[in-house]
């Protein structure tokens, strides 16, 4: 099984989530997003894939979040690209769609 993690690894639940993927045999791709980013597209293509919207995965707990957190999903997502920070994490996508990992049980879906 292939899986994509969009990672940050000063983040506890997403160092768990790499464990995680890892204990299950999967190749995984690891995509540090502070340093590369997701473009607004595939920020896009991602939400769409998890069935949420960019506010669902808008990472309140950074102060960035509250300029934009009333705003439109627009709004959102170019806060997002501006400040990556924002993207809640962890992010993972396989082949069974995209899940937050938060709680990381939940990536136990597209496993």
């Amino acid at each position: 099984m292939k899986a994509t993690i969009y990672h940050n690894p000063r983040c506890s639940k997403s160092r768990e989530a790499l464990a995680l993927l890892q204990d299950a045999g999967a190749d995984v791709t690891i995509v540090e997003y502070l340093k590369t980013p997701p473009t607004r597209a595939e920020l896009v293509r991602l939400y769409a894939r998890a069935g949420m919207t960019p506010r669902q995965g808008l990472r309140m707990a950074e102060d960035g979040a509250k300029a934009v957190k009333h705003g439109d999903a627009e709004a959102i997502l170019d806060a997002m690209v501006i400040d990556p920070l924002l993207i809640e994490r962890p992010l993972v996508e396989t082949d069974k769609g995209v899940r937050l990992g938060r709680p990381i049980a939940r990536l136990h879906e597209i496993l």
